[in-house]
């Protein structure tokens, strides 16, 4: 564990003018109840605040390190960000080993490194496998940030940087709540712990099917916590019960062998542009809801939520009207959509009086629980095979798909959590469906089918995770924490697994 005072937590911190004050008095302001709470439970609570400062000080260590697992980047940083979790996770002194493995994937290359820590369990304890990953998503532009997105910057009550919610928050919340049980309970407790720190999820977390065969002893639990998910609102917890699946591809257009002159031949001869633009409309009807024959969806019951709210959150200019048809918890939980996440074309600067022969895009689609991703993707190739305008060329590749997944709500893990949630923020959580695809819960339930699934997190609706300006709410981030220490001091108490 990093050695972190205060006032190397105020150093780290402050650089780009962060008021750290006014952001420490926003995370101690919680919601425990603690009168619901034993005694020793009341001194884990003190734990985690006592150890606030350096909890952040150390989430902004990692932040510093820019572990994007895209192919594009440089990998020597995230073996950088592995090693340095590695090390927080020995210097816990809790674990019986901490390793930093790799798997092969599909095709037969190398996976990015991950971390594994493990505890046996003793005197009948349940097991707790701990999942986040140290990766993250590509910063994009400096220029839409409001500071660096590599140097942590508190400002107000949020601590704003790349990988600062997603989800290097879940790696430090995992190791703050063991350093908390360590505290209160002492460091001979009789719960089982298995720490897993993927280093690939943002890039399709490709070896992780081979990596839970080749560790499969290794990653046995009672219970696995993947803190990969978001939180309600600031003040209200949320346990996600759904998410959708995935299917992704790159899209590439052709009409021409090569670029002709615009004003010679415009007019005759279709550029791939027009082509891939008619094509990637035909995706929605005039609602913008999904027309693509096949993706199924459906109604669910779910908390109010109104529009003024998604616009609120979400960032809907003046005038924009939503899309799609139902509500508006269903088109975000358990409806599919069809997106646009990238194009190669000539930018504008560069654009001149030619028809382009090629454009590339990919597309990324969100798939309703229930729908197997495999049919998904056969639905959304068909419906590009008979759409595509003019008689272009269209080539699909770099296919991947995610298992869309429903939580089994009836384990007592569940119940476990909630309370914990519960005492820790001092409101009633929420169960909650999730729009994003969190696609290896589907081969975690494959490999450990006897397994209790609890998805949490620490991010809130205005995190922006993946975009410019990602932030952590310093509040949830205590609160997150206190609520899985809890939930590990009352397991430690916990024999047998029924």
């Amino acid at each position: 564990m990093t050695d972190s005072s205060d006032s190397s937590f105020a150093q780290r911190t402050t650089q780009n003018s962060a008021d750290t004050e006014g952001a420490t008095d926003a995370a101690e302001t919680s919601g425990t109840d603690s009168s619901a709470l034993t005694d020793q439970e009341r001194a884990l609570v003190s734990a985690v605040e006592a150890a606030l400062p350096s909890s952040i000080a150390e989430l902004s260590d990692l932040v510093r390190i820019p572990s994007v697992s895209w192919a594009a980047f440089d990998p020597a940083n995230v073996a950088a960000s592995a090693e340095a979790v590695a090390g927080l996770a020995r210097a816990t002194g809790v674990f019986e080993s901490v390793d930093i493995l790799r798997a092969a994937t599909p095709s037969g290359e190398l996976g990015q490194p991950a971390v594994l820590a493990t505890r046996a369990a003793r005197n009948g304890r349940p097991t707790v496998l701990l999942y986040a990953h140290h990766d993250v998503q590509p910063p994009g532009d400096d220029a839409a940030w409001e500071s660096l997105p590599f140097e942590p910057t508190v400002r107000g009550d949020r601590l704003y940087g790349r990988g600062a919610a997603d989800d290097k928050a879940g790696v430090e919340s995992h190791l703050a709540a063991i350093r908390a049980l360590t505290a209160t309970a002492g460091d001979d407790f009789d719960l089982g712990l298995v720490l897993f720190i993927e280093g690939e999820e943002e890039f399709g977390s490709r070896s992780f099917a081979n990596f839970l065969e080749a560790n499969r002893d290794r990653l046995a639990a009672d219970v696995i916590v993947v803190a990969d998910s978001d939180n309600w609102d600031t003040e209200t917890p949320s346990l996600t019960i759904s998410l959708r699946g995935n299917v992704t591809f790159k899209l590439t257009v052709s009409t021409l062998a090569h670029a002709s002159h615009s004003g010679m031949f415009g007019g005759a001869v279709p550029d791939a542009m027009l082509a891939a633009f008619r094509l990637l409309a035909s995706f929605h009807d005039e609602n913008g809801s999904v027309a693509v024959v096949g993706l199924t969806g459906r109604e669910i019951e779910a908390p109010e939520y109104t529009e003024e709210t998604l616009r609120a959150e979400a960032g809907l200019l003046d005038g924009v009207k939503p899309i799609g048809e139902g509500s508006i918890l269903s088109r975000l939980w358990s409806k599919p959509t069809v997106t646009v996440t990238g194009i190669d074309a000539p930018s504008v600067a560069n654009a001149s009086n030619t028809l382009i022969p090629s454009v590339a895009v990919r597309v990324s689609a969100r798939i309703a629980p229930g729908q197997d991703s495999q049919q998904a993707f056969e639905a959304l190739e068909a419906h590009v095979r008979a759409h595509t305008p003019f008689g272009a060329h269209v080539e699909i590749t770099e296919v991947d798909t995610g298992s869309p997944f429903l939580v089994d709500t009836s384990g007592w893990a569940v119940t476990a959590a909630k309370d914990a949630m519960r005492d820790a923020w001092g409101a009633e959580p929420v169960e909650a469906g999730i729009g994003g695809s969190i696609p290896f819960i589907a081969d975690l339930v494959r490999v450990f089918p006897e397994a209790q699934i609890l998805v949490t997190g620490v991010e809130d609706p205005h995190t922006r995770a993946h975009s410019p300006n990602e932030s952590l709410h310093l509040g949830v981030f205590k609160r997150a924490i206190t609520a899985e220490a809890l939930l590990l001091l009352r397991l430690n108490s916990r024999t047998g697994n029924s």
